[in-house]
């Protein structure tokens, strides 16, 4: 493992002084599952490591502000999984917090790392653009709302800027009843990454809002206004060609050795559909 300087500021302040001056030389700990791994492997050689749990501004927890449930910079998988506000409004964000790795891992990692991440395969990612989840970033210049469909660029790549870190990610209180869920794929039962995630929100005015990772470089979100999908009289080639077009952007790696792009493709459509059954069931269950 190379060697770096552990800094652990007390405020968002020092934190954002510290990051405009070192900002490419250093990397954000918050639950540290990915970053150490990337650490230990040599992946990445950051001069400095800035910690942000010892941040009380940070710690802000799960809280409903002003039609928002705001989720802090060091709330864990298994907080989300276990808070009542998010098994209320967005239980298919608990279904992908509940299929990262393994127990222990989900006690560290953060929902944020996890977007900061930026990886294709974020479980993650697809419930929060379902769910029309904004990024809430710091930095010198002040703070931004980011909307996430606007955050990832590519594999690694987000649109933050330098010194700015994310604080807290935003969800806005449904304004209408939907059911969503999320599903995935892997090449093997257990902790593996997603071959395939999706997650499919259908609202009850026959909306489908569809997003899906880990074929191409970023989640793609697409969404369906014409409520063929939601209706049971419906055709399934009616269905299937609006499934196609959905689809359409996505784009997976041949190099890849998790799948070929073949598989993923095939695998996009299979989870679609089911995704899309047991939206529909928790539309009708009262969002459950």
């Amino acid at each position: 493992m190379h060697d770096f300087e552990y800094i652990r500021p007390k405020t968002i302040d020092e934190a954002i002084s510290f990051l405009d001056v070192h900002g490419p030389d250093a990397r954000i700990l918050a639950g540290g599952t990915d970053l150490l791994i990337q650490l230990r492997n040599n992946d990445i050689q950051p001069s400095f490591v800035l910690d942000l749990k010892n941040i009380p501004e940070l710690q802000t927890g799960i809280q409903l502000n002003n039609g928002f449930v705001s989720i802090g910079a060091t709330v864990t998988m298994s907080e989300i999984i276990m808070n009542p506000l998010i098994d209320r409004h967005f239980p298919a964000l608990i279904d992908a917090a509940k299929v990262v790795g393994s127990v222990q891992i989900r006690n560290r990692a953060t929902l944020v790392g996890n977007i900061c991440n930026a990886s294709p395969a974020a479980d993650s990612a697809p419930p929060l653009l379902v769910y029309g989840a904004d990024v809430i970033a710091v930095g010198s210049k002040g703070t931004r709302r980011i909307p996430l469909n606007e955050f990832f660029v590519s594999s690694g790549v987000t649109t933050l800027q330098k010194g700015e870190f994310v604080a807290s990610i935003e969800l806005p209180l449904p304004n209408k009843k939907m059911g969503a869920a999320h599903v995935r794929r892997t090449r093997r039962r257990g902790h593996d990454l997603a071959s395939v995630t999706l997650c499919c929100g259908v609202e009850e005015t026959g909306t489908v809002r569809l997003c899906y990772g880990s074929v191409g470089p970023r989640p793609i979100l697409m969404v369906d206004e014409s409520g063929v999908l939601a209706d049971e009289k419906a055709s399934e080639e009616a269905k299937a060609a609006i499934f196609e077009s959905m689809f359409a952007q996505a784009s997976p790696s041949k190099k890849s050795m998790r799948a070929s792009p073949a598989y993923r493709l095939a695998m996009l459509r299979v989870l679609g559909r089911q995704a899309l059954e047991l939206a529909i069931s928790r539309l009708h269950e009262g969002g459950k």
